[in-house]
């Protein structure tokens, strides 16, 4: 590509928080890789980006005289790809009145930066293309999941020949299996009959675990001992699960390690679900399901009878709690105690069922540092600024306060 490639948030990432508040969009994983990750695999590049200001210093733009700008909650295809490529400077591609992607010229960009009109644009307008599919709402992670990991797997593997699989394990179904360098897969059911089933490298998946397909866990994550775990499920990097997971997606780093039942469901990273932590992911009327949505700051229908838990990063639940259908936990938040803790819980709130009070800075970064420093890892300036940032901006729904 000949072209700078640029990802940018447009006005829906705030339908996407807690998710979005600590990260790009295009940084969300849906089924193997992030959405970044997709798209310079795609175009053969690397990726900068336009994002929120008190998170572009960690995520930073980098203009040249030609530039590709892509909006970060588009999953690609190669007909997209294709189509983008080709876009000479001042062309724009439309869907549904919303920009998909530009090209740019340095000029423009200095304009932008000067809070100056463009030149105009030529648009292209494909709102009659089906294919284009926008992670725009945080139940489309576990929807389009079972997808995502069928191309992300044909991206992944294409020429390649996976490791071999121990004789160990009982397989079921025609479907395909890889497994990277390193990885570890002892007495085990993998069936694949509904789904591809991906082991990333120096992964582990314990005796006695049960999978079904599609499935990803990426590299250096562990699959717990008896755990059972339904497609379309991806377990991001440096996370272990146990228990029964169903239609999730675990972005990285993050823990349910033991017995419980999470499904139709997305979690960030550095989270920790405690011990029998159970997840309600359908009405007992069967009723569509409603989600707080930060954009309008009321609850919306999904459009979903199935929604578990969405959990922003550095959450935690203590043993037994459980989540009603619907649940939305925000950016560093410790819910424990007994009973079903309300389903909107904003970022920073310590307690449960009986009340909240507001988790200090001070403690969590110590509690951040700890948990960080056990994947070898540390809380960076930059991360502190940007949870700091995160602290203020939630303040308005902690009503205790």
């Amino acid at each position: 590509m000949d072209s700078n490639l640029i990802l940018f948030d447009d006005d829906s990432r705030d339908k996407l928080l807690p998710l979005a508040y600590t990260r790009p969009v295009c940084e969300l994983r849906v089924g193997i890789l992030t959405i970044r990750e997709k798209w310079e695999l795609m175009m053969n590049c690397k990726a900068s980006y336009i994002t929120q200001e008190y998170l572009s210093k960690k995520y930073p733009i980098h203009i040249e005289n030609s530039n590709l700008v892509i909006n970060g909650a588009l999953l690609p295809t190669k007909k997209l790809v294709d189509l983008f490529s080709q876009l000479d400077v001042n062309q724009a591609i439309i869907f549904n009145d919303e920009l998909l992607a530009a090209h740019l010229d340095r000029k423009q960009f200095k304009n932008l930066e000067a809070d100056v009109p463009i030149s105009q644009l030529t648009g292209y307008d494909i709102s009659d293309d089906e294919s284009v599919q926008l992670i725009d709402a945080a139940w489309k992670i576990f929807t389009l999941n079972g997808q995502e990991i069928e191309r992300d797997f044909d991206l992944i593997t294409q020429n390649r020949t996976t490791q071999p699989i121990s004789h160990s394990n009982t397989i079921v179904g025609t479907g395909r299996i890889f497994v990277e360098k390193g990885a570890k897969v002892e007495a085990s059911i993998l069936n694949t009959s509904h789904g591809s089933i991906y082991i990333g490298k120096e992964a582990e998946v314990m005796e006695g675990a049960m999978i079904r397909g599609g499935f990803a866990l990426c590299e250096h994550g562990i699959v717990k001992m008896g755990a059972k775990i339904y497609g379309a499920t991806t377990i991001g990097p440096w996370s272990k699960v146990g228990g029964e997971v169903n239609n999730s997606v675990i972005l990285g780093y993050s823990n349910k390690g033991h017995d419980g039942y999470m499904g139709n469901s997305v979690v960030g990273e550095w989270c920790n679900i405690g011990a029998d932590t159970q997840t309600s992911n359908l009405k007992n009327n069967y009723t569509e399901i409603k989600l707080w949505d930060y954009s309008s700051e009321r609850f919306i229908k999904t459009g979903q009878q199935f929604c578990g838990l969405i959990m922003a990063d550095h959450a935690k639940s203590g043993i037994s709690i459980m989540f009603n259908t619907g649940t939305t936990v925000g950016v560093a938040s410790n819910i424990f105690g007994t009973g079903y803790p309300r389903n909107f819980i904003p970022s920073f709130a310590w307690g449960g069922l009986k009340g909240y009070e507001t988790y200090r800075l001070d403690k969590a970064f110590d509690t951040m540092e700890r948990v960080m420093a056990r994947r070898k890892m540390s809380l960076t300036d930059l991360d502190r600024e940007i949870i700091e940032s995160i602290f203020k901006q939630s303040s308005k729904y902690r009503s205790w306060e």
